[in-house]
């Protein structure tokens, strides 16, 4: 039924009035997509018009800490929950403050790639990871019903227990494990007719490990299903994996995005339109993902982040390109020197010319932007690294406790320097016998590099394995 025939006069009013808006938005968005990518994360939508007409001025995106919209009418009120006009209606729904931020990084991730892309923010990054799998995991048909997903076993903790005890323990979803993502024969082998999605994580926390992006793409959409990527240690900085088939990326945003630590959230981002064989009535599903998470799922479950925490990640996005340069950088140099210490067993960098992952991650990991003097981008292989200290566990309890200046804490993606040991924290869950099919000892620990001097970060890493 169309909205003429369903709808009164008066809610037509509003849908008419609401064109104008939409059409100076798409006009906004074409305008702001021609920009660079240090431009979009200064600016995001927010534009001087946006200023002076609607917030009175304001330089900065304002944090909109209200819990409900106001209409001026029934027929506004109607138009709005129909969702046949722009509005947030609700913060559990959406938010002004967030809305600023779904735009950013939808055009971060969608940056240079040529695809329209939509974004969702979350309260985490684990409940985007939930919303953006379970949606491909209903059922189809009245029944028993065999359903199985594809993933890579190197996983952050949090998501390989969302993924093998929520979902395979709990509802029966099999949670068929890759354990070598760079052998695509792997993958193939692990899909057949039930198969919804296929997942990786890359660069995987805590391992580096990584995979062949367009050829996995390719291997989904071979089989009608989506290829869905947690690139959150990456960043759109560094890769983006809608440029190269990916349908879904999701992210923590509390990591490298929010930098200064101070702000929890998540985000779904999706190109238009998705591949999948999933059957949905909501013709979103397919052609905007992620704006169909919002408006039913995230609605009815409710994961919303705070405008505050919006607004603490907007601030910190607008130098992600240069921080995430920075931190690389500095990464790389810790890295080098790890790989030279006599007391250190194994480095897993990207950066590093003989690790395992290191031409797949040359491939497809580049900071934006950036100019190499031969017309190519320069590669930079993002803050996360881990190391496994020679002899027993002991031994890496003994130089994670001398450390003075790194924090320890599971946090990562900071501003400051940070390392934790993955067996008794973010990967404890798991249990010894998946922590070592996903390469995981209990010697390794996990550091992410920040933005302070590097060679401050060696000199307290040198003084703390001078302590074996």
């Amino acid at each position: 039924m169309s909205p003429e025939r369903k709808y009164g006069p008066g809610v037509m009013r509003y849908v008419e009035e609401s064109r104008k808006y939409l059409e100076e938005r798409r006009a906004l968005i074409e305008r702001v997509r021609k920009r660079k990518f240090d431009t979009i994360a200064v600016h995001g939508l927010y534009s001087l018009e946006e200023s002076l007409s609607r917030n009175q001025g304001a330089l900065t995106e304002p944090a909109y800490f209200s819990a409900a919209q106001s209409y001026r009418d029934a027929d506004e009120l109607e138009a709005a929950l129909a969702y046949l006009i722009p509005t947030w209606c609700y913060s559990r729904i959406a938010n002004p403050t967030t809305y600023f931020l779904q735009d950013t990084v939808a055009l971060l991730e969608g940056y240079g790639t040529g695809c329209d892309t939509a974004c969702v923010v979350t309260s985490s990054g684990m409940s985007a990871i939930a919303l953006a799998t379970d949606a491909f995991v209903v059922k189809q048909k009245a029944g028993p019903e065999k359903i199985n997903f594809v993933s890579s076993v190197q996983l952050y903790g949090g998501t390989f227990q969302n993924f093998n005890v929520r979902k395979q323990q709990e509802r029966g979803i099999e949670f068929r494990r890759v354990f070598h993502p760079d052998d695509l024969e792997e993958w193939k082998s692990r899909i057949d007719e039930d198969t919804r999605f296929l997942y990786m994580e890359a660069p995987s926390n805590p391992q580096q490990s990584f995979a062949d992006l367009r050829a996995l793409s390719d291997l989904a959409h071979s089989w009608e299903i989506p290829f869905i990527i947690d690139s959150t240690c990456a960043t759109p900085a560094l890769m983006r994996p809608i440029a190269h088939g990916a349908d879904v990326v999701v992210h923590s945003l509390t990591k490298s995005m929010t930098a200064g630590g101070l702000a929890i959230g998540g985000a779904i981002i999706s190109r238009k339109s998705i591949v999948t064989k999933v059957k949905n009535d909501n013709p979103l599903f397919k052609e905007s993902f992620a704006e169909y998470i919002q408006f039913l799922p995230f609605r009815d479950q409710g994961p919303c982040p705070s405008p505050l925490n919006a607004l603490f990640t907007l601030n910190d996005l607008r130098t992600l390109r240069s921080r995430m340069d920075l931190v690389s950088r500095n990464c790389q140099a810790v890295a080098d020197f790890l790989g030279r210490h006599p007391r250190v067993s194994t480095v897993d960098y990207l950066g590093l010319p003989g690790f395992r992952y290191h031409e797949l991650a040359r491939r497809y990991m580049r900071l934006a932007d950036s100019d190499d003097g031969q017309g190519g981008e320069v590669n930079r292989y993002g803050h996360l690294m881990s190391f496994v200290v020679d002899g027993p566990p002991e031994n890496a309890r003994r130089v994670f406790d001398n450390f003075q200046l790194i924090f320890r804490a599971t946090d990562l993606g900071r501003i400051k320097s940070v390392a934790t040991i993955p067996a008794i924290s973010t990967h404890q869950q798991q249990g010894e016998e998946a922590r070592q099919l996903a390469g995981i000892p209990p010697q390794m620990i996990r550091l992410c590099v920040g933005a302070e001097d590097p060679g401050d970060v060696i000199a307290d890493l040198e003084q703390a394995l001078a302590a074996l």
